[in-house]
């Protein structure tokens, strides 16, 4: 089947109260790794890429990558931008096909990040494309962004209500404890804050830096209104981890497909336990 956008994935996962998995792709073997996890799980999915991953390519290449994965799919499939570092890169992304798109606003101001977020979020609805916006802090460091220490990691759900109202973004990436990159304390998700912005808001909601959380823990902020869930580094470590254990094993080897295969190996069966834990919420209702 061809691309499809994030709206109806979500918006089903909103209404069944499950959640759809977002994982970021670096190269083919991961797109074709992850791909044979939503297929096993028979799961749609959500494929990203983020800005320092499109350096290494393009928006074109890694488009055409994802794109292939769709046409061979029995699952749908979206092609997204993560963390749009910009009005520019979002229109980049609208133009080369992706299928949804984030603009991440979150380092700056409110009224910034509305302005911002607006300006993207029109010029989706235009194009058919939806737009997922970030409130709120996410700790750590996002690609080659800045690191966020410091601040409060709650969205302020009062101020989540104003901004989706003000800015028609599709689905809101909120801040309630998580951090991107490797977590060097326990990770703890506050469910309240999950909730309380839930109450506040209609459209979905979005967990960011999940890579570590314990799936107990993802599967309560499912439950409590948490739509999509981003996972990056640890797909990184499982395919960097089949990779070396096979060249550590073959010394000698030069085919790069063997080691990528087992690096494939690894990071499908990490998306099918990631994905069936998120698909296993509402039904467990």
């Amino acid at each position: 089947m061809a691309l499809v956008t994030t709206e109806k994935m979500l918006k089903d996962a909103q209404a069944g109260h499950y959640a759809v998995g977002a994982f970021n792709v670096e190269n083919l073997e991961f797109v074709m790794a992850v791909l044979a996890a939503a297929e096993e799980t028979k799961s749609p999915v959500i494929m990203q890429t983020t800005p320092g991953t499109i350096k290494t390519a393009g928006l074109d290449y890694f488009y055409g990558m994802v794109k292939a994965a769709a046409e061979r799919a029995s699952v749908p499939v979206a092609l997204h931008l993560d963390h749009g570092d910009g009005y520019d890169r979002c229109m980049q992304a609208f133009r080369t096909g992706y299928t949804s798109v984030m603009i991440d606003g979150s380092h700056e101001s409110f009224e910034d990040n509305i302005a911002l977020t607006k300006s993207v979020a029109d010029a989706g609805r235009a194009m058919g494309v939806p737009v997922e916006a970030e409130l709120g802090k996410v700790g750590g460091k996002e690609d080659d962004g800045p690191a966020v220490e410091g601040e409060s990691p709650y969205t302020d759900p009062a101020e989540a209500k104003e901004f989706v109202e003000r800015t028609g973004c599709t689905s809101l990436a909120i801040g309630v404890g998580t951090s991107h990159g490797v977590y060097t304390s326990d990770p703890h998700i506050e469910q309240s804050v999950v909730k309380a912005i839930r109450d506040a808001v209609d459209v979905p909601l979005v967990l960011h830096g999940t890579s570590g959380v314990p799936d107990e823990q993802v599967a309560e902020a499912v439950k409590n209104g948490i739509c999509k869930v981003n996972y990056a580094t640890e797909l990184r470590q499982a395919y960097t981890k089949g990779f070396m254990v096979y060249m550590a094993e073959n010394p000698a080897c030069f085919d790069p497909k063997k080691p990528a295969k087992e690096g494939m190996r690894e990071i499908t069966e990490l998306v099918k336990i990631r994905m069936t834990n998120l698909n296993s919420v509402g039904k467990a209702e």
